[in-house]
């Protein structure tokens, strides 16, 4: 995995955390907690660290960051159906979290 995938990475992965973090109750941050394993999976679990400072607690924000961040990993050959399914997961956390 190059930089710049890694920093990807790095970046969904930690925009995902921050709506688990800030998820309004347990099966909402369940969900995107499952968001996290699929991710980590995708990519053979070599998988970069989180870092949520800084990110702020506006959910509509970290989504719309979630979601830049794992589109943008079709630009490293990550398949783009399983992007795609990853997005539909992403989406019903994201609404069941009450968005």
């Amino acid at each position: 995995m190059d930089l710049e995938h890694a920093l990807t990475l790095a970046r969904a992965r930690s925009f995902v955390a921050a709506l688990a973090d800030a998820a309004i109750d347990d099966d909402a941050s369940a969900c995107f907690e499952r968001v996290l394993i699929e991710l980590d999976w995708l990519h053979d679990d070599e998988s970069s660290g989180l870092d949520t400072d800084g990110l702020g607690d506006d959910r509509e924000v970290l989504y719309r960051g979630a979601t830049a961040a794992i589109e943008s990993l079709v630009l490293f050959g990550v398949d783009a159906l399983d992007l795609e399914l990853l997005l539909v997961r992403l989406e019903a956390a994201h609404a069941l979290d009450g968005a």
